[in-house]
């Protein structure tokens, strides 16, 4: 059990030692994660300002997709920018724990919200004379709601393996943030029966949430299939925009959690991916590929200036 356990912190290897590389990164990771601030919250903000945005499926998911971004770029980010910065490269045994649970809870909660959107977009344009009744916004708020609630429920099998392990040392871990691959190669007992449970719940979450989104789109695109015209190019931009961020979730994902019992470079890099690049390339993806977005964007932009112009001619 974590009771019996010696180490009560765990230090970081995945830095370079060298000054200029780690200022290169410092900068590097502090405008992704300044991105992933700005970006998920324009998203947000736009949605909620935008009645005709506000109202459909997809624009409210895609609000809570960003908020669960946020959440997810802010687990380990924002410690590994400090870390970059300073020669304390430590994190406590409880701070660790708690990375494993928000990066698996958030990280869960996405997958399935992603797959749910496929779900969206599949009814829209598969059933479209029955998507207003299935997709009414009570019952996407309870589907989203078991979304949260799948990803509470894989967190918490996460943390069950982790916390059952004992750690003697050593407590150096190869990574820039504490997760559950990393964390367990740590414990002074054999792992293999921890490593098998985590493929059976991470990867195959990754797997079966990514193939479904996979068949969900096939459908589509079959079922648009000589349809090209302006609602046809219409879908297709919006679904491509989906199928860009699945692959930039799923393929670190599948990558990291599929082969638990290797170490690598390239998982470290994949990692970092997953934490750091996604979150803030998401809303990138999401706002060039969509009109609507940008739409809503420029009338947004507009509404501020005529704010400030009236509130100029007050004083």
């Amino acid at each position: 059990m974590a009771s019996l356990s010696n180490v009560t912190e765990f230090i970081f290897l995945g830095f370079s030692y060298s000054c200029p590389m780690q200022l290169l990164l410092f900068g590097l990771v502090l405008a992704c994660y300044i991105a992933i601030l700005l970006g998920n919250l324009l998203i947000v903000v736009t949605v909620c300002a935008e009645p005709r945005l506000l109202q459909p499926p997809m624009y409210f998911l895609l609000a809570n997709l960003s908020v669960i971004d946020t959440a997810l770029g802010s687990v380990a980010v924002p410690k590994m920018v400090a870390d970059l910065l300073s020669c304390d490269r430590t994190i406590l045994f409880g701070g660790c724990m708690a990375q494993i649970f928000f990066l698996h809870f958030f990280g869960g909660s996405e997958m399935l919200v992603l797959t749910l959107m496929a779900y969206d977009r599949y009814v829209a344009i598969c059933h479209p004379l029955t998507y207003t009744a299935t997709m009414n916004r009570p019952r996407c708020i309870r589907l989203l709601t078991s979304c949260w609630a799948g990803g509470f429920l894989h967190s918490a099998t996460q943390m069950i393996l982790v916390l059952q392990l004992p750690f003697c040392g050593p407590n150096e871990l190869d990574s820039f943030y504490c997760d559950v691959p990393q964390v367990i190669r740590l414990a002074c007992t054999d792992t293999y029966t921890t490593e098998i449970l985590m493929v059976a719940n991470s990867g195959l979450l990754s797997l079966v949430c990514f193939l479904i989104l996979l068949v969900s789109y096939g459908v589509i695109l079959a079922t648009l299939r000589g349809h090209y015209r302006e609602s046809g190019r219409k879908v297709l931009s919006t679904c491509s925009s989906h199928l860009t961020v699945v692959s930039l979730i799923f393929v670190p994902c599948l990558f990291v959690y599929l082969v638990p019992f290797s170490s690598s470079n390239r998982d470290k890099m994949a990692s970092v991916f997953y934490m750091v690049i996604t979150p803030a390339l998401n809303p990138l993806v999401y706002t060039l590929r969509n009109q609507e977005m940008k739409e809503a964007m420029v009338r947004l932009k507009n509404k501020c200036r005529l704010s400030r112009s009236v509130k100029g001619d007050k004083v």
